[in-house]
């Protein structure tokens, strides 16, 4: 299933991003995508202006924004999300989270 339309990856150190150029996928259309890929999803979401303090993850983390935005804030840089993009965060790469101004919905799964 193509969630998004044609991808543009781009490699930020280890972060992968692909922006959606596309339709926005739905929270079932990235949830069912995350399941074929083997993988098990959950959403979660926060309201504006919510931050993350700086942590590492002993997992890849494979992550949807579904709606709103969030900015990772990682060693390389910051990483913005808007609805449809995808971030890929390699296991031990340390970083910390702010939501945007409308808060925001995400779908993640660990990938082992």
């Amino acid at each position: 299933m193509a969630v998004s339309g044609e991808p543009h990856p781009e490699d930020l150190t280890g972060v992968r991003l692909v922006r959606s150029a596309g339709p926005v996928p739905t929270r079932r259309d990235v949830e069912s995508l995350l399941h074929a890929e083997g993988l098990t999803p959950y959403a979660w979401g926060h309201d504006a202006a919510f931050s993350y303090g700086r942590h590492v993850h002993g997992y890849h983390k494979v992550l949807f924004c579904v709606s709103g935005s969030i900015v990772f804030h990682t060693d390389a840089g910051d990483v913005a999300l808007g609805p449809g993009d995808r971030m890929e965060l390699p296991s031990g790469v340390g970083h910390g989270a702010t939501v945007g101004a409308t808060g925001v919905e995400c779908v993640e799964a660990p990938r082992p």
